[in-house]
C-alpha cells in the first residue's frame, strides 16, 4: 500500500505538470478525458482502493504516454533533476548556515587537536551576502568564542590562496588588553588562570604528521566571558608579550589555547568582523596521529572543558 500510494502521488503530480503546461491547444474530449482520470485517482488513492488506484494510474499512465510523451521526464531526468536540487541545497547550507572544517594544526591544543574535523555555525554572526565580504544582521563574537576566519594577510590574495584560521577571541571592540608571561588582562583585570597540576605533554604532528615527540607543557584553567577552558604554555619557550592595546569599533582580538605556540593577534594584528566565517560547534570526526581514531573526541563540544586525554598530566 504504501508503495502504491507514493507511485500514484508522483504520478498525478506529474499528470498536473503535463497538464497545466501542455495542456493548451489539445482537443476538449481528450482533456477532459484526462482531469476525469486524475480527479477519480485522487479519489481512489483517498479512500485507499487499491484496485481503482491500479486500474486507474494505468489508464492515466496509458494517456500520458499517447497524448503526452514529449512531456514526461525520463529516469535519467528525474535523477539529474533530485541530485541537481540537491546539490543546490547543500550549497546554500554550506554558505549561509553551517559549514565543515578540519583542523590543521596544534594551535588551538588542548581545545581542539590536529585532525579533528568540526562544524561551524555560520549564520550566528550574521548572514554573508553571497560573492562579497559583507554581511546582514552583523555582530561580534563575544569573549571566549572559538571562532574560524579569513586569515588578514590573505585577504588580497585570490581565493585558493586564501587559509582559513580558527582561533579563541580574546577581546573585542571597545576592550583594553594586554598580555605578559601568559597572562591575559583585559580593561586592567587580570583574566581567571590557574594551573592544572604539575606538567603535561601533548602531541603536535607538525604540518607532514610525522612529529610524535611529546611537546612539554603546562596546563591552565582558564575563563573568559562565559566561556571556561583550558590552555598550555611550554616548558621551553615563551610568546613575546604584548603590551596595552585598545580594540577599535567592528575588530576582535584573538588568541590560540596553546599559547606559546600560535600565530594569532599577537603577531598579525585583529580580525575584522567581515572576515568571520563563523562559530566553532561540535567536534563530529577526529583522528591523527599517533592513536589515528579518537572516539572519545566525536560530538564533543568545542566551547567545553576538553576531555582529560587533550593533555596528559
Amino acid at each position: 500500500m504504501r508503495r502504491l500510494q507514493r507511485e500514484t502521488r508522483a504520478l498525478l503530480k506529474e499528470a498536473r505538470r503535463v497538464r497545466r503546461k501542455h495542456g493548451r491547444g489539445q482537443r476538449e474530449e481528450l482533456l477532459e478525458a484526462f482531469d476525469e482520470n486524475i480527479a477519480a485517482l485522487r479519489v481512489a488513492r483517498s479512500n485507499r482502493d487499491v484496485r481503482a488506484m491500479e486500474q486507474l494510474g494505468e489508464k492515466l499512465d496509458g494517456l500520458l504516454d499517447k497524448h503526452f510523451s514529449f512531456a514526461r521526464k525520463s529516469a535519467f531526468r528525474e535523477y539529474a533533476e533530485s541530485i541537481g536540487i540537491a546539490v543546490i541545497i547543500a550549497l546554500i547550507l554550506r554558505a549561509l548556515v553551517i559549514e565543515a572544517f578540519k583542523i590543521p594544526s596544534g594551535s588551538m591544543i588542548p581545545t581542539l587537536k590536529v585532525g579533528d574535523h568540526i562544524f561551524v555555525n555560520k549564520f550566528i554572526y550574521g548572514i554573508k551576502i553571497p560573492f562579497t565580504d559583507k554581511k546582514l544582521f552583523a555582530r561580534l563574537p563575544q569573549r571566549g568564542d572559538v571562532i574560524v576566519f579569513l586569515y588578514p594577510k590573505d585577504v588580497d590574495k585570490g581565493f585558493f590562496d586564501q587559509k582559513d584560521f580558527i582561533k579563541r577571541v580574546v577581546a573585542v571592540a571597545g576592550d583594553k588588553i594586554s598580555v605578559y608571561d601568559g597572562v591575559i588582562r583585559i580593561n586592567g583585570q587580570r583574566v581567571e588562570h590557574r594551573r592544572l597540576g604539575g606538567e603535561c605533554s601533548y602531541v603536535d604532528p607538525g604540518d607532514y604528521g610525522d612529529d610524535l615527540e611529546p611537546k612539554k607543557c603546562i596546563a591552565y584553567a582558564e575563563r573568559i566571558g562565559d566561556n571556561r577552558f583550558r590552555v598550555v604554555q611550554s616548558l621551553y619557550r615563551r610568546a613575546p608579550d604584548f603590551s596595552e592595546t585598545t580594540i577599535p569599533e567592528n575588530h576582535v582580538f584573538v588568541m590560540g589555547d596553546n599559547r606559546d605556540n600560535s600565530s594569532d593577534s599577537r603577531e598579525w594584528g585583529l580580525v575584522h568582523q567581515d572576515l568571520i566565517k563563523g562559530k566553532a560547534m561540535i567536534i563530529w570526526w577526529s583522528r591523527g596521529a599517533p592513536t589515528g581514531v579518537r572516539w572519545t573526541r566525536f560530538f564533543g563540544r568545542v566551547h567545553a572543558m576538553p576531555k582529560g586525554e587533550s593533555v596528559r598530566p
